[in-house]
């Protein structure tokens, strides 16, 4: 395996890294500051700032980054991996360059299974930035880590889906700017059970959908990823056409969405942890306590050397990850991105709490982006699948191996 970076990936990681000082470092608080100033303060899509950063970055040729083939830049996954830890330092960022979640999941399955009038209709819009999306999977009345738990019915009524059900922690979906939502339910609950789920594309305006209320996350409201939000379908009715590929496919077709989506959120916050490790550098060089610079404690040494250590290896576990995804195939290297999915948020999670700490109370105030990092590393490790959902399909695996070891 080989991990160097090939001409286009160094090209593109030194535009990428011009970017960020030139333009998204200094409109990281003028962003949060614009989204205060909002008429709406969910459409965080519609701050000025973040427009200008958007022509920019499509300027500079920085732009759908994230998606291989012909829709997106081309990338691999091996490719794109130190591109989205670049991102990753940044909230504004990622965004900034049309490579944000949920859309990127969401422009993914419209690539892969939509419909040549699906792919007209929604992903050219989301590819060039015009309009946002959310994807409603997670219930409140069920635990949606087993996704065929799943009970918003997607009912076949003549040439129309009827559906019925609510769902919760739905990501952007409080942004007006939300044109889509890609909902998936059961609708055949007599079905074999991965073959019981369908997914339906549910414009925002249909009769019937209503949107709750908005969710906290550790009492942050996440205004710039546009909010997380309660939804209600009731009798909610859209053409036959907006069904994502065949009636039961909504199970394979998660499973396709969720996979990259994984390795990128990973990819992200080794960035996220390289902000942490250089905050924290920079607060113990400035900071002094019982005679000398905090730099020069023990104890704070022990965490910052354990935080290089920790990101070297989440590093290599996720350029492995792509590589196999890539050479494999994302079933080929399954394993490999439920062990980073397990290792990224836990990882970072460490290490930016020990930059907290060195921080002092300003760690856990507004003034550093230490505290909204920590509620959404957090939040990581219930998105995409919960650790322990994915510790349990790993050991599965590993006592199959050794079985089929020993004979």
């Amino acid at each position: 395996m080989d991990f160097s970076f090939d001409p286009r990936t160094e090209e593109l990681r030194t535009q990428l890294l011009a970017f960020m000082d030139e333009a998204v470092y200094p409109a990281e608080q003028v962003f949060h500051d614009q989204l205060d100033q909002l008429e709406n303060p969910w459409a965080w899509s519609t701050a000025p700032v973040l427009q200008d950063l958007r022509r920019e970055a499509r300027s500079r040729g920085l732009w759908n980054l994230f998606l291989p083939g012909e829709h997106g830049a081309g990338l691999s996954n091996l490719q794109y991996a130190p591109l989205a830890e670049i991102t990753g330092r940044v909230g504004v960022a990622p965004a900034a360059i049309n490579c944000s979640a949920p859309d990127t999941g969401n422009m993914e399955v419209l690539s892969m299974f939509g419909t040549e009038m699906q792919r007209k209709e929604w992903l050219e819009p989301l590819l060039s930035g015009e309009v946002r999306s959310s994807f409603a999977m997670t219930e409140p009345d069920v635990a949606s880590s087993d996704a065929t738990n799943i009970s918003t019915r997607i009912e076949r009524d003549g040439d129309d889906y009827v559906l019925n059900g609510r769902k919760w922690w739905i990501t952007g979906a409080l942004n007006p700017e939300a044109a889509v939502f890609i909902v998936m339910g059961k609708s055949d609950p007599e079905a074999a059970r991965h073959r019981q789920q369908s997914m339906i594309l549910v414009p925002r305006d249909t009769p019937g959908l209503t949107i709750k209320r908005g969710m906290e996350v550790f009492g942050y409201d996440d205004r710039e990823k546009g909010g997380h939000a309660e939804l209600e379908f009731a009798d909610v009715r859209v053409p036959a056409a907006n069904l994502v590929g065949q009636e039961g496919d909504g199970f394979a077709i998660a499973q396709a969405r969720l996979g990259p989506g994984r390795i990128h959120h990973c990819m992200r916050v080794i960035g996220v942890a390289e902000r942490a490790v250089e905050l924290m550098c920079d607060r113990a060089s400035q900071r002094e306590a019982f005679g000398k610079k905090l730099s020069e404690q023990g104890v704070i040494r022990d965490w910052i050397a354990e935080a290089r250590v920790r990101i070297e290896q989440l590093r290599l576990l996720t350029l492995k990850a792509a590589w196999l995804m890539d050479n494999v195939g994302n079933k080929g290297a399954h394993t490999e991105i439920q062990a980073i999915k397990i290792a990224a948020p836990r990882t970072v999670e460490w290490i930016l709490d020990k930059a907290i700490q060195v921080h002092g109370a300003g760690g856990v105030s507004q003034d550093f982006p230490l505290a909204r990092a920590f509620a959404g590393i957090r939040t990581l490790r219930f998105a995409d699948g919960p650790d322990e959902v994915h510790k349990n399909a790993l050991a599965r695996r590993e006592l199959q191996r050794q079985a089929q070891r020993h004979g």
